[in-house]
């Protein structure tokens, strides 16, 4: 039998499975899976910004030119992630029995569809079933998707690859905030929906369609440490008590992150904070992303990813609660939640990898992404509730507790793990 994995602090490598299906230019040498996760990285820039981040610079010019409610105009988003989170399971699915180029793919023609049809929207249910069909793209094409499709192609070595995925991804809005509001200055909200439409058949499409693994390619020739039970491994214990706390734990992230997205304005404005200061505060988080997760791809990697699960919501509970209680300079929680944000992306897509392996790793990141992306649907409506009831200081203490309870059950899924691995028998005993 192969030698079985090994706990938080050992580190490990790894092989591919005998008979693993390999094509597409994923299983090539390091320098060639730099070109694939470019390729990808470029189309989660694109999709993010065509989706998730769409409605922040556009939702005021489509109220403004259609006269249809706001909160109906925003609540397009949330349709999609519904949309998205019922069909994450069936993702999983494909993508596990060797789909993933044909899910990104397909992922980017809906994209591509549903902007086209969101440009000639003629009235309000049009509107919202383009946001269906976006939600349908959402499902495959966004980070749970490419996760999926990355951790079920490489397997103990996806680790980096998630990362830098993740590095792609925190430009999203970035990039194309200031494009979408240019875009929309100079030739209306209808035509910047199309230019994104066929910016995903033109660009994301063929990229998706030459450079994603399909099927499991060919491991880099050392498994990145901590990555996960190798093929054949048996894990003592059921595995639905570690897969439960991680969808629990990811929700309840989601849900914070999702929350503060939305009402980040809203929520600056009682501590001072208003106006040109506060658009300077949020604008830390973005900077703060990117930075800690360059700091997990050079240094943090060779740590298991339960750490940097860990370090991620205690950033986050931290930042929370400064900001609550009004403790230190603004600045600070704002830069310490950035660096959360940024950790938890990866951890994920990593913690599940590292606890399930690659043969069952598609399959649970689409069962972890339901209750995630319901959660994050849901947000925006429960944090208007609980900001008009409450008031926003209480408001992030509530986020804060959220995130602490997150942390709390990380550390138990910590003690799940070693537990586990001492149980698992010593290299050469007979199964």
């Amino acid at each position: 039998m192969e030698p079985p994995a090994k706990p938080l602090s050992a580190p490990r490598g790894g092989r591919r499975a005998k008979g693993a299906p390999v094509s597409g230019p994923g299983g090539g040498p390091s320098a060639r899976r730099g070109v694939v996760i470019a390729g990808l990285g470029f189309g989660q820039i694109l999709s993010w910004g065509s989706t998730f981040y769409l409605l922040a610079p556009l939702a005021a010019p489509i109220a403004a030119d259609t006269g249809w409610p706001h909160p109906w105009v925003v609540g397009g988003v949330s349709v999609a992630l519904l949309v998205a989170a019922l069909g994450s399971p069936a993702i999983g699915s494909l993508v596990s029995r060797n789909h993933g180029r044909e899910v990104l793919a397909a992922s980017a023609l809906l994209l591509a569809g549903g902007l086209a049809t969101l440009s000639l929207a003629p009235n309000q249910w049009l509107y919202l079933g383009a946001w269906v069909i976006l939600g349908a793209s959402m499902s495959g094409g966004l980070y749970s998707g490419a996760f999926a499709v990355l951790g079920h192609a490489y397997g103990s070595t996806a680790r980096s690859s998630i990362t830098a995925l993740t590095l792609f991804g925190g430009f999203a809005s970035t990039a194309c905030w200031p494009l979408t509001t240019l875009l929309s200055n100079e030739f209306g909200w209808r035509w910047t929906c199309a230019a994104y439409a066929a910016a995903h058949l033109l660009v994301t499409f063929p990229l998706y369609v030459l450079l994603a693994p399909h099927g499991k390619a060919s491991p880099e020739p050392a498994a990145e440490p901590h990555q996960g039970p190798p093929s054949g491994a048996r894990q003592p214990g059921p595995l639905w008590l570690p897969v439960a706390l991680i969808a629990l734990i990811t929700t309840l992230g989601t849900s914070v992150s999702a929350v503060v997205s939305v009402h980040v304005f809203t929520l600056l404005a009682p501590l001072g904070a208003s106006g040109a200061v506060a658009v300077g505060l949020a604008a830390a988080i973005g900077p703060s992303q990117v930075g800690a997760r360059l700091v997990e791809f050079t240094l943090a990697r060779r740590r298991h990813p339960l750490w940097t699960m860990l370090t991620a919501v205690t950033a986050i509970t931290t930042a929370l609660a400064l900001l609550a209680l009004g403790l230190g300079p603004l600045l600070l929680p704002m830069v310490v939640y950035g660096a959360g944000i940024g950790l938890n992306s990866i951890a994920n897509g990593t913690v599940p990898l590292a606890l399930v392996g690659q043969e069952r790793y598609a399959r649970t990141m689409g069962r972890i992404a339901l209750p995630s992306l319901l959660a994050q649907a849901a947000a925006p409506v429960w944090g208007t509730s609980l900001i008009s009831g409450w008031g926003e200081k209480p408001t992030l203490l509530v986020l804060a507790a959220m995130s602490l309870a997150a942390a709390v059950l990380t550390l138990w899924l910590m003690l799940i793990h070693r537990r586990s691995s001492r149980l698992l028998p010593a290299p050469g005993t007979p199964s």
